[in-house]
């Protein structure tokens, strides 16, 4: 099978030119084919060059390319599995909203980051706000999360503390274009 992973080709850069002058640019305006491709892989990151030219009518090389294109102008950014962690046994889904000290934010988004527990971690436009999504094996698991990076700690102003109790939809490989 020919998945589309990193090339080291030495003629990406002419494919890149003659596909498309946009995609150099950090603004890249999709194509309908490139929103098709992309809609493909994220559906089956591991679709071959041969499957997305069948689904698009294209050719193989022609799918390559533009897979390769979109990886250097930064639009994929990587390939990955997607992992269920219900049957990793983490079924305690937790998002936290947390309101910190301004001069203390970065230090603690990154202290949270490091954390194995926390699956995603943003920082809001209020530039004193860290949306964190927790994942854990039990309530136990979590509240011994929370006591160890959370409790006791003033620059961490307050805590919205809410655990999923169905998932209704989930967005799963990506965003949908």
């Amino acid at each position: 099978m020919n998945s589309p992973t990193p090339s080291a080709s030495p003629s990406a850069p002419a494919v890149l030119a003659a596909l498309s002058p946009a995609l150099p640019g950090a603004d890249m305006t999709l194509t309908k084919l490139d929103s098709a491709l992309l809609n493909i892989l994220v559906k089956d990151g591991r679709a071959s060059f041969a499957d997305i030219a069948r689904q698009l009518g294209i050719s193989r090389a022609h799918a390559r390319a533009r897979v390769q294109a979109l990886q250097a102008s930064g639009v994929i950014e990587m390939f990955g599995a997607v992992i269920n962690p219900e049957k990793l046994g983490q079924v305690v889904s937790t998002f936290l909203d947390i309101q910190v000290a301004p001069v203390a934010l970065e230090t603690v988004a990154q202290e949270l980051a490091d954390c194995h527990e926390v699956v995603s971690l943003y920082i809001m436009s209020d530039l004193r706000s860290l949306h964190v999504h927790a994942l854990t094996d039990s309530v136990p698991s979590f509240e011994a999360f929370a006591r160890r990076h959370l409790f006791n700690r003033p620059e961490i102003l307050s805590v919205d503390c809410k655990t999923l109790l169905t998932r209704v939809k989930n967005r799963r490989g990506g965003a949908r274009l």
